[in-house]
């Protein structure tokens, strides 16, 4: 059965295509920086977006049927998602999917139920991959959806709901291993606080380690040997969460001893809804070694939550990719962590969609190649700290130098001149220069 007959498979174009179901820049043989743009940009389907969410929102129940002909809350149901899961991915040549546990099969009221129906679907979902070559990205467990996880799963204050949490993660790692998955994200999506009146934020904190580490341990264990990954969140649903942004997270793997398993995955909408740019959390994780995986999506800035918006502001997507080109690339992928708009409800709106996010992030690889190669932007930073390159700059970077001695020096040379101009409009000319030409 077909669940997308109106769709063909959907082919590559170029930028002067009017067609809605072509991709105007993601050409995935095209050699860019070397390598194959399909290298560059292993995109992941996420099931939970794709195949469930029909357009709720809190003023208002599903738009878009999400059923593919079963009965929802059905095994049918789980199945047939597998099936126009895998027809949605071959048609559009995307090579990943990411899970969460009861994306694929819906929760049974008794955990020994549910771990039934997920080797169930996960045989089935493993019998599509076998057929199709599409791979598991990452796997992770829903532990903020039920109302068992009000309070959180690692930072809960029940220790019965923090070993319904540990069961959890033990099945989702068991089946992301099952189906080869590259890497294993923990989202803590209520590990966080409302009022400091009622929490002891360092029992929480050590009680979400505590839970990472049975999870490395037992991972390694059963042969995983990927990443495991933390998707940083400042808020939403929890006023605090503890994974605040990439800097906050990182500290907290180092706190534990947590940093030789785990990067980061990174996602657009979090970091600016943490007060950032999408680049400055990239950067971060970069630049501690720690730059992982990538949840490809925006937010609205008219907004002040989590909209899960598909990429197409091209601005972003190019300074992401300079970001992933100058750290050597990603050791996972990017996933459309990203949903349709409510009222664009069709199943042809889920091929716009992802259109618009492959081809968004196709150009801005195109355009941060470019500014890579254009060399200015580069040869500008090197030079505006060529002062340290040699004297006492040398002396202070190489760890030799003095607070005396530097004291010294300073009185010796009076005043120092002003440092040189920062020139960052110059800078944003040649990125709009490229950009539009």
């Amino acid at each position: 059965m077909m669940y997308f007959p109106n769709i063909p498979m959907i082919p590559y174009e170029g930028p002067n295509s009017t067609n809605p179901l072509a991709f105007k820049f993601y050409n995935p043989d095209q050699i860019v920086a070397g390598k194959p743009m399909k290298e560059h940009l292993p995109f992941a389907m996420a099931w939970w977006h794709n195949l469930c969410a029909g357009g709720t929102d809190m003023f208002g129940r599903d738009t878009a049927d999400k059923s593919f002909g079963a009965e929802k809350g059905t095994m049918a149901h789980a199945k047939a998602k597998v099936d126009a899961g895998f027809e949605f991915m071959q048609k559009l040549g995307i090579q990943y999917f990411c899970f969460h546990d009861v994306d694929i099969v819906p929760e049974a009221d008794d955990i020994k139920e549910t771990n039934r129906r997920l080797d169930e679907i996960s045989d089935y979902i493993l019998e599509k991959m076998k057929e199709t070559g599409i791979k598991c990205l990452w796997g992770t467990a829903n532990m903020f959806g039920n109302p068992r996880f009000m309070n959180g799963a690692g930072s809960t204050n029940s220790a019965d709901v923090f070993c319904f949490a540990a069961a959890q993660v033990k099945k989702a790692l068991d089946i992301t291993v099952k189906l080869g998955g590259k890497g294993y994200v923990f989202w803590g999506g209520r590990e966080g606080y409302e009022t400091l009146l009622n929490t002891d934020v360092k029992f929480e904190q050590e009680n979400i380690a505590a839970l990472m580490k049975m999870a490395v341990k037992y991972g390694r264990s059963i042969g995983f040997k990927g990443d495991f990954y933390i998707e940083p969140k400042p808020k939403e649903p929890m006023k605090h969460q503890y994974d605040f942004d990439a800097a906050t997270a990182i500290g907290f793997l180092r706190q534990y001893g947590l940093d030789k398993d785990f990067k980061m995955n990174i996602e657009a909408n979090h970091a600016t809804l943490a007060g950032h740019t999408f680049q400055h959390d990239l950067r971060i994780s970069a630049i501690n070694g720690m730059l992982g995986s990538i949840d490809a999506n925006q937010g609205d800035y008219l907004l002040g939550w989590d909209t899960d918006e598909f990429p197409f502001n091209v601005y972003e997507t190019t300074m992401c990719m300079y970001e992933v080109l100058k750290a050597g690339g990603l050791t996972g992928g990017f996933n459309f962590d990203a949903k349709n708009r409510r009222p664009s409800y069709t199943m042809e709106d889920m091929f716009h969609a992802y259109i618009l996010g492959m081809d968004a992030f196709a150009l801005g690889l195109l355009k941060a190649a470019r500014i890579i190669e254009d060399g200015r932007i580069d040869g500008f930073i090197a030079d505006r700290y060529a002062s340290y390159n040699s004297g006492i700059g040398a002396k202070i970077r190489s760890g030799e130098a003095t607070l005396e001695e530097l004291a010294a020096y300073a009185e010796a040379m009076g005043a120092p001149e002003l440092p040189g101009s920062g020139r960052q409009e110059y800078l944003e000319c040649i990125v709009n220069n490229i950009l539009f030409t």
